[in-house]
């Protein structure tokens, strides 16, 4: 650990080079060297934004630790998600649903949403029916919904929702219809 600065030479750092002279020169104390006394002082001034730019220049230097990145390119199939916008409860009811096929991280098609009010089960049922075969004639190995993401009934991104105001959405791709 470095030595602590002498209290007195911190102190004189602080006055002008006129004043410190006068004050520790031949006619003070007479501990003034001028070989070491104007580094000294200029050091301790300026120590608290060194110490600061040294403590930066450290942490970026551990923040560009270069990591290797190995890519490997994966031939991912298409994936059909639905999305029901439904409340947390086990027995609460489907308030919309929505679905879309992704391949990768890259979306491909997007059903839009529409709320399920007045459907019954079976009636909603035969609707995600509908829906997985219009996707599966687009895309023929897909055979069902690869995952069911639930989401808020106020992330409700239907336009007019009651639940979640007025804001309009993107228009999607596919439309299905209940019949």
């Amino acid at each position: 650990m470095p030595r602590q600065p002498a209290p007195k030479c911190v102190a004189c750092a602080q006055l002008s080079v006129e004043e410190a002279q006068d004050r520790h020169g031949p006619g003070g104390d007479n501990c003034w060297i001028t070989s070491r006394c104007h580094r000294r002082r200029s050091h301790y001034r300026h120590r608290g934004q060194v110490n600061v730019q040294r403590q930066e220049q450290y942490r970026a230097h551990q923040h560009q630790v270069k990591v290797d990145e190995l890519k490997i390119e994966v031939d991912l199939p298409p994936a059909a998600y639905l999305y029901l916008y439904r409340a947390k409860r086990a027995d609460s009811p489907v308030h919309a649903v929505a679905a879309s096929v992704w391949q990768g991280d890259q979306q491909l098609l997007s059903v839009r949403p529409i709320h399920c009010a007045g459907l019954t089960g079976r009636r909603l049922k035969q609707y995600l029916v509908q829906v997985l075969e219009e996707i599966h004639q687009r895309y023929p190995q897909i055979h069902q919904f690869e995952a069911e993401v639930r989401l808020e009934p106020t992330e409700c991104p239907i336009k007019g929702c009651p639940l979640r105001g007025s804001d309009p959405t993107a228009v999607p791709e596919l439309v299905v219809t209940a019949t």
